[in-house]
């Protein structure tokens, strides 16, 4: 805290010979409390003012920030699939949909765990293109691996 002092001179003497007496005065307690408290509260008005004033940003902010998670995550998952896939393309041979156990199922592009347990479910096949036919998977998730899927 500053302390605000008010110094007083006596005589003239004091400039020209150096001789004169200074003295040191300081404001009351009770009156630097008030001060300090008047500080404080012009602070404490401020400091919510410009909360008030930077909430709504801060909302939309949030907001914004919590769209660009979401579509992250999904572009994550999106490329974790990807990864998938092309990882087993390059596996060469076919997946018998009759005999494959779920782990060679779910190697498949777009096939997750409950469709190959579907799948398996619902054997056998005279043909790959059964599982679209009995509605196990969809056309769109047959396309994905027709080429890589036969029923023997």
């Amino acid at each position: 805290m500053r302390v605000q002092r008010i110094v007083l001179a006596w005589g003239m003497c004091a400039s020209l010979a150096g001789c004169g007496s200074w003295f040191e005065y300081d404001k009351p307690t009770a009156e630097k409390q008030r001060e300090q408290k008047e500080r404080d509260e012009r602070t404490r008005e401020e400091v919510a003012r410009a909360t008030e004033n930077a909430k709504p940003k801060l909302q939309e902010a949030g907001r914004t920030v919590g769209a660009a998670a979401r579509s992250a995550a999904e572009t994550a998952r999106a490329t974790a699939e990807g990864v998938r896939e092309g990882w087993n393309r390059g596996k060469s041979g076919t997946v018998d949909l009759n005999s494959a156990n779920q782990a060679e199922l779910v190697g498949l592009p777009g096939i997750s765990s409950l469709d190959a347990r579907n799948i398996i479910a619902s054997r056998p096949y005279r043909s790959a293109h059964d599982v679209v036919s009995r509605g196990v998977l969809t056309e769109e998730q047959y396309k994905k691996i027709a080429d890589s899927v036969v029923a023997r």
